[in-house]
């Protein structure tokens, strides 16, 4: 039996296909599904802010080793005068993952956009790199807090992967990778970028003549990803990866972004509205309540934590 959202508050779909309201069930938990009842937003957030921690920075360092590669310092952000987060501070090391996690509007992608530069930062700054700043480490700490987008992707290597439906339906596999690579000084080197995506992913090389709009659910997001990978981005920033996805093409997305991080270094940045496969998948999770975090910590501690299982994790 499925959910279904219902403007402010979610209801249970009957078998005849109407949504009836939930009944008075033993409430569970919250965008995890499979469970006997489940909250409003708004009860998520009221709940959420009520088990919320006072975080040390302190904390936030020792989980990214004390060697953070990106590094988010008392950010404050949000689009034209409206403030989404508050203060937030953020650490995830090199060749580590983190997901956020919360109730929707808690501003998780709010900080994905403010890390790429899609919207308004009020005060604070961001940090990519775990030198001492000065470069005498012979390691670089950039500070990318008024960069453009292109900036970031091209100086800082920060790439963004969207929610969905990003790619160019009428243009082939390998037109969509090409434009991957729109920063690059001649097109040449984009096409040898896509050659290697290509080689690392026989999947796509075997679709590289069709177009985009004839690829399966799981192959339109590995084109996305594989998009971003063709500057050689050090950080990808991946918002909702299993969104719209069919079981098996979750894992296999996250099979994709398991691989980029141990084998190939990268640092990954997840907003999951799947919240045990993002914790599961992550190094550290941060869950997030009107635009602060309230909860950090390891992915399994987060997965024990039975208070964000009772809210986020279905039990």
């Amino acid at each position: 039996m499925n959910t279904v959202d219902n403007g402010n508050h979610l209801a249970r779909e009957n078998p005849g296909g109407a949504a009836a309201p939930v009944a008075d069930k033993k409430t569970r938990g919250y965008a995890a599904g499979g469970v006997d009842g489940v909250l409003s937003v708004e009860q998520v957030a009221r709940q959420a802010a009520a088990i919320a921690e006072d975080i040390p920075v302190a904390k936030l360092d020792a989980l990214a080793g004390n060697k953070p590669f990106v590094s988010l310092v008392n950010l404050r952000a949000g689009y034209g005068r409206m403030e989404i987060l508050h203060h937030i501070n953020l650490r995830v090391a090199r060749a580590q993952s983190l997901c956020l996690i919360g109730p929707n509007g808690a501003g998780k992608s709010t900080v994905l956009h403010a890390i790429f530069g899609f919207n308004n930062i009020f005060s604070g700054e961001i940090f990519i790199g775990d030198g001492d700043g000065d470069g005498s480490d012979g390691a670089r700490r950039l500070d990318v807090t008024a960069l453009t987008p292109n900036e970031k992707l091209a100086r800082a290597g920060i790439a963004y992967i969207l929610q969905d439906k990003s790619i160019f339906p009428g243009m082939t596999v390998e037109e969509n990778l090409w434009m991957g690579g729109f920063l690059k000084d001649r097109p040449a080197d984009a096409k040898r970028a896509a050659e290697k995506i290509f080689d690392k992913y026989p999947r796509l090389a075997a679709r590289r003549k069709h177009q985009a709009k004839v690829l399966s659910g799981g192959e339109r997001r590995l084109l996305e990803i594989s998009r971003a990978l063709v500057m050689d981005p050090e950080v990808l920033l991946v918002d909702e990866p299993s969104i719209g996805l069919e079981p098996s093409f979750i894992d296999m997305v996250f099979e994709i972004l398991d691989d980029l991080q141990r084998r190939d270094g990268k640092t990954i940045i997840m907003v999951e509205q799947n919240a045990k496969k993002g914790l599961e998948f992550a190094d550290i999770g941060y869950v997030m309540v009107s635009g602060q975090i309230a909860i950090a910590g390891r992915g399994d501690e987060l997965l024990a934590n039975p208070k964000v299982g009772a809210l986020f994790l279905g039990g």
